[in-house]
Parts: structure tokens; sequence; C-alpha cells
């Protein structure tokens, strides 16, 4: 991955390749806010906790008793998610120990976010390491006042928040040392782990832990002109690398707990059904079962759960029940069915979303009548669903890895019966996710805290593990919701749109849930549209219809963006193919004056690809496609083929504008990781669908997802900026497929309308 020095915000024409200036030139004619307010939950009177095994350590846990410390309480003003206490441990040998306040499923926040902090710390980044955090309301996001890894907005919401809370911890840890040596704080500076005082005396981290807690704590600190940074910008390795390169990483998946049992669930075929009959006889013989039991499944629905000493007879004993589904009080979709549907309501004005006048759309000189159809998409995470449950007594202890640990923790109170403060939960490391975790109706948690509480009941003591195979995983529901598009477009013979009318149907993501109140305005679900029209100055009349299926939907990976982007490039690049224009230069003079990152991604990625200069091999073409989401914009320039009817990928050039990076790194790597999952949305079999309310799919055998085999050659370019960062987790997926699909269409003629593609 390179940076371009030349390539600042604001100066977009320096990406510019001279042959496509000329052609631009002719073509321009937020749930729990409440928490976070809590000011008792993380005092400064617990800034040190005192370690038989480690040494002195700062804030090692937030909720230490009191009784460890008698210093004066923290500012009023600052609020737990920002005191140091929660976040930041220094053992005696001047280890840092960094609290994350998300999940890490592979996008890097254990590295990023420890290094926002340790660069206000000026820590010794050799000795940083990092852990998950939990409910705590210290560990909210401090933008939406609720526990959340989602919607790439773990760098951006806590950017500031963790050079705070790095730079409180050095104002008391410099503090400290004035006191030991009886001089002025501003005589003294810090330096990769030590403070340094005249004379160049030094005192390690380490050693002033102890002192540093009856420092107050400052409510208000100067940080660093970036111009400082070592580490920030810098391309990093990651904590967990060795670990997970060397199978020595744990995952949710992993937990071992003293005399732990192991369940797995019948869950009904179709969404929501129940059990008619039970023959569990044959279950119940096979040895290492220790219970067959009847347990709540999500949406109303009935399973039977076998509990055993480990998964294999688990797994065995569900294969030898005998069970007859009772589905007569639920809907039973099928995805033929659905299609007609979705396509009549198309044809049909909606909710509408976005006005325009489209009068003018009947006389256009050209016209582009256009049907899209995108699939239910599964998240398909290497690692399964799984939740390890513990009762004693009135408490309860859970182990998973997830993406919403405080609504997870209130939805297993509830089941369990239980008072919220008395459920821990311990995040665990994920081995993927995709938005599946943080699931509005902790489904699997849920169900795994039912499965605990019947085997209580049933005089089963010991922690039990719900574990979901690779197939319920995949037919368990909480997909991408399928979508319909249908637009009817005007536009002049230079390539002027007079006229933009769009329709789209599909399932509401957040009907339903705690998100509703905020996210669906009018009838419409804003995560339906995001995406539609920016960054192009065209009249759009977009309307929307949501229809009620019995199907479990949910945020997959860029969310709406992952049918929005489709539409709206490859629509963008047949309007310049009809006019004989250049895809990129129409792009950037339909986006005028307003869109300076999404232009400097675009040039970049231009400019780096040798698009228009470099002669492609025979039987390749370019393929053009930007898009922005979360506030990140990313531009794809791709070389692809078609071979007897076959399309091939060969490579990737993108060019990124996040702002500032924190670790370039993980840029390229969420890049790459997003353009190869946006690749296998492309594929053969790369689509849930159902007939009679059952999903056809089961593994990766009948459902496809791109494997490293499929991986093209990608190089990423990011667009230097010193504004605030944005996200990363998710915009480099939307615009794979379109590029991909114009690059096709420039070899067929023909814009492929259809995910997964099908050009017969």
């Amino acid at each position: 991955m390179h940076f371009e020095p030349h390539a600042l915000q604001g100066q977009a024409q320096h990406f510019m390749p001279k042959h496509l200036q000329a052609l631009v030139d002719k073509a321009q004619g937020a749930i729990n806010s409440e928490a976070l307010n809590a000011s008792d939950g993380v005092a400064r009177r617990t800034f040190l906790k005192v370690s038989a095994a480690s040494g002195f350590a700062l804030g090692a846990f937030p909720l230490v008793s009191a009784a460890q410390g008698a210093a004066a309480a923290a500012p009023a003003g600052l609020k737990p998610h920002q005191q140091p206490s929660a976040f930041v441990s220094i053992d005696a040998d001047g280890t840092v120990t960094v609290t994350i306040n998300r999940l890490d499923f592979g996008q890097g926040v254990q590295t990023g976010l420890p290094m926002i902090l340790a660069e206000e710390l000026d820590a010794d980044w050799s000795k940083v390491r990092s852990v998950h955090g939990d409910a705590n309301p210290a560990y909210a996001d401090p933008a939406f006042g609720m526990h959340l890894t989602g919607g790439s907005n773990s760098i951006k919401n806590s950017y500031t928040q963790y050079r705070e809370l790095g730079a409180r911890t050095r104002a008391m840890l410099v503090g400290a040392a004035a006191a030991q040596w009886g001089v002025d704080a501003s005589a003294l500076r810090t330096s990769n782990g030590f403070v340094v005082g005249p004379g160049g005396k030094k005192l390690g981290y380490g050693q002033l832990a102890e002192a540093a807690m009856k420092q107050p704590v400052p409510e208000k600190v100067t940080l660093k002109d970036p111009k400082q940074f070592r580490l920030i910008g810098k391309p990093t390795g990651r904590l967990d690398a060795k670990a997970k390169s060397s199978g020595q990483q744990d995952y949710g998946i992993d937990v071992r707990l003293p005399g732990m049992l192991t369940a797995v669930v019948a869950r009904p075929p179709v969404f929501g059904a129940k059990v008619k009959s039970l023959d569990d006889s044959a279950a119940k013989a096979i040895k290492g079962v220790k219970a067959v039991l009847r347990v709540p499944t999500d949406r109303g629905g009935e399973g039977i759960a076998i509990v055993a000493d480990g998964y294999w007879p688990a797994k065995q004993g569900r294969d030898a029940l005998k069970v007859e589904w009772d589905t007569s009080a639920v809907t039973k979709p099928d995805t033929t069915a659905l299609l007609a549907q979705y396509r009549e309501l198309a044809a049909k004005p909606g909710n509408v979303a976005m006005q325009a006048d489209m009068a003018p759309l009947a006389g256009a000189p050209h016209k582009i009548s256009a049907e899209f159809v995108f699939p239910y998409l599964a998240h398909a995470p290497m690692e399964p669903l799984n939740c390890t449950v513990k009762l004693d007594g009135d408490k309860a202890e859970l182990w998973m890895g997830t993406q919403m640990p405080g609504l997870d923790a209130m939805a297993a109170a509830k089941t369990l019966d239980l008072q919220p403060q008395n459920v821990k939960v311990n995040t665990q490391m994920a081995g993927g996710g995709f938005g599946r975790r943080a699931i509005p109706t902790s489904d699997y948690v849920v169900e795994a805290c039912g499965v605990a509480k019947a085997a209580r009941t049933a005089g089963i003591t010991a922690p039990v593990r719900t574990l979901w195979s690779r197939e319920d995983d995949i037919k368990g529901g909480y997909y991408r919701p399928m979508h319909v598009h249908r637009a009817e477009i005007g536009f002049d013979a230079k390539g002027k749109i007079l006229a933009w009318d769009h329709t789209i149907v599909g399932q509401s993501i957040t009907k339903g849930s705690p998100f509703e109140a905020f996210m669906i305005k009018n009838g419409i679900d804003a995560t339906a549209i995001e995406g539609m029209k920016e960054p192009y100055e065209v009249p759009m009349k977009l309307s929307v219809h949501h229809p009620d299926v019995n199907v479990p939907v949910l945020w997959w990976r860029s969310v709406g963006s992952t049918h929005t982007a489709y539409a709206m490039e490859t629509l963008i690049d047949e309007v310049a193919r009809t006019t004989k224009q250049d895809p990129v230069a129409y792009r950037l003079a339909l986006m005028g004056d307003k869109h300076p990152r999404h232009k400097a991604a675009l040039q970049l990625a231009v400019a780096q690809s040798g698009y228009g200069k470099k002669k492609l091999a025979a039987g390749r073409a370019w393929g053009v496609a930007v898009h922005e989401s979360f506030e990140s914009v990313v531009a794809y320039v791709v070389e692809a083929s078609v071979k007897d009817g076959t399309p091939k990928l060969h490579s990737i050039t993108a060019g990124v504008h996040c702002n500032l990076v924190v670790n370039p790194k993980s840029v390229e790597a969420q890049v790459q990781g997003a353009a190869l999952m946006g690749l296998g949305t492309c594929l053969p079999g790369a689509a849930i669908t159902l007939k009679d309310g059952v999903v056809e799919q089961s593994n990766f055998g009948d459902y496809a997802v791109a494997r490293i085999t499929d991986m093209p050659q990608v190089t990423v370019h990011i667009v230097p900026s010193a504004d605030p960062p944005k996200g990363m987790g998710e915009p480099g997926l939307p615009p794979l497929a379109p590029a991909f699909a114009n690059a096709i269409a420039q070899i067929t003629g023909k814009t492929p309308r259809e995910l997964p593609f099908k050009l017969a």
C-alpha cells in the first residue's frame, strides 16, 4: 500500500492524468445515554489496583471496591467513558494494557484503539497490550450512548476519546513524577514509557503507577499536534497477529470451563414453527447425552436442545431425534413467489424518500429501463455462533463474541429472570461477524440462556455452551434482505440526466427493533436507501416498499450500500456508455464541485491503475465505480475478462479517502477483505433461497463465498488527510461488484442486472 504525498484534500486536480482532464472539460457543458452519565461507575479513586501477581496497575477493572483507595472523586464533568480507570492498566514492569470498548472480530481495533491511546500517553509500543471490555457503561460508544461495534464507527467515534484517555493518564504520571522530584510538572516531558526530568533523569511509567493514583484526573487536556505523531499514521503490525497466525488465539468457541457441557439445538425448519411431536428415546440412549430439553427459539418458535459432555455426542443426539414440526401458524416464504411479489410492488409508487419533477422523462431522447435483483445473503462468519452461560444462584456469567454486550446482557437478564446488574458478559474475540453478532433480538444469546435455564430446571448445574454448526449458522436466519430495484432514467445526447424514477422493494431491517424510532421516517427504513443519488447531481424521485416477510433480516457488511451502490454505479456507467463518454470523466463531471473526497479517491485509483494509458491484455476491459458509505469513499478501477460466459476479475486498484489514517496496514487489510467479500456476491451460488419456508442452503458446498483462489491482485492507495478519521470496516465492499459489472458490460455490451452474475 502507498501514500500519495502530493494528493492532499482539496487538490484533486493533481490526481488527474492529462488524457482525462480533456475528457472532463468536454463532459462538463443514536439507546441508553443515561448509562454514560452515571458518575459512580468509574470513580478516580479506583484508578489503582494492587495485584500480587503483576505489581501495581492503573485501573485494571473499573468497578473495584472504593475501599482500595482514599483519594478524592474524579471531576464531576467527566463521564465514565472519559476516565482512564476503566481503560488503562500499567504493571510494575511498564507493560501498558489498554481496554478496548469494541469487539474485535478481524477489523483490527484491538490494535488501532491502543495506538491512539499510546500515542498521547507516549507509551513504549513494544510494551502495549489490549483486552476487551464488557457491558460496563464506560465501554459504551461515546457518540451513541450504547455498547456497539458497528457502522464502521470504532475508530471514528473513539478517536478523540482514546486520545484524551492517553493524555489524562500521561498528565497523572507526570504529576506523580513532579511530586517525587519536587519540581514543577511543566519542567518534565515524556518519552517512550518514561517521564524525563531535569538533567535527563528518568522514571518509568511502572515505577510511577502507584503514586499516579493520588493525582487528580484532569478534566481538560491538551492533545498533541498531529505533526508530533510517532504511532498514528505509521504502518503497524497487529497486536494479535502472532496469536492468530500461530493458532493460539482463543475465540468464543474455545471457551472451556470446569465441568462445562455443550448443547446443540434442533430448530424448526420454518422460522417460528413449533414442535408437534417428539420421540427422543434414541437421542437419550447416546453415550454422553445428559438431557433432551424443549426450549424457546427465535421468533416465537420452539426447538429441542440436546445437552451432552461434548459437541459430537450432542450432535449425534440431535441427529437421532424424531421430530414432527407444526408449521400451521407461520407463513412459508418462497423465493420465486417473493420475487414475483416484489416485481409487482416495484411497478407501483411507494413511500416517497426523494422527490423531483418526472415530467421530462416522457420526452427524453434516451431512456434506460432497468430492474435489479439482489438475493438474501448469509453472514457466514468463519466462527459459527456460540454462547456459554454459567448460572450461580441469582447471578449469571456469559462468554461470547458480541457487538452489543450491553443489549445482550439486558436480554440475558430478562430471559433468566435476573437483575441486570447480576449478569456479567465476558466479551471474547470473534472469528468474524459482519453484523450477525449485533442483533437487536439477541437471538443466539437469548436461546443459549433459555437452554441454560432449562438445564438448571432439569437439575444440571454445570455451565452450558450452546454451539451452532455451520449448517445451523447458514440456515438459522438474519440475512441481508432480498431487494428488487426498478429504475427509469431519461437523458439527452450529452448525458444530462433529465429525470430518474427509482423504486426499491425490500424488508425493513430496523422495524420492530430499538432502532426503529430514529431509523424509520415516513415509513422508510433509512438503511434501505443509504447510498442513493450521492454524489451525483441528478433529479431523482425515489420511493420504497417494505413488505413483511417471515424471514429474519439484519444488517450485512455495508448494509444498504450492498445494493444501492450497485444500482447507482452500473446505471451511471450505462448512461456514459450510451452517450459515448469516458465513464471516469462522466462521473467527475456529474459530481460538480461538491464532492472533493469522491473526486480525490477516484482520481487516485485512476492514476495508480494506469487507466486509459496502459494497454490491457486482449479480452480485458476496465471497470470503474466509486461510492461513499459510513463517511468514507472508496473507488475501484478493475481489470476483468469474460471467457466462455464466465467473468474473471484480474486486478483491483483502490483509491481510499477515509480522512486521517490511524493504521495504514489495517486500512489496507480492510479494503482487501471487503473487496474479496464484494467479489463473493458476484459468484454463482452466492444466494440464500427459500422453498416452502425452508432455507435451501446449508454449508459452503451450496452457499458460495469467495476463496483465496478467487482473489485478484489488489493494490490500495490512500488519500492523505489530517481531518478526523472515518470508518473503514465496510466502505471497501459496495463499489467492487459494480466495478466488476461495468467491466463486463464494456466487453459484452450488457450490464448484469442480478447478483450473483447470470450472464447466460
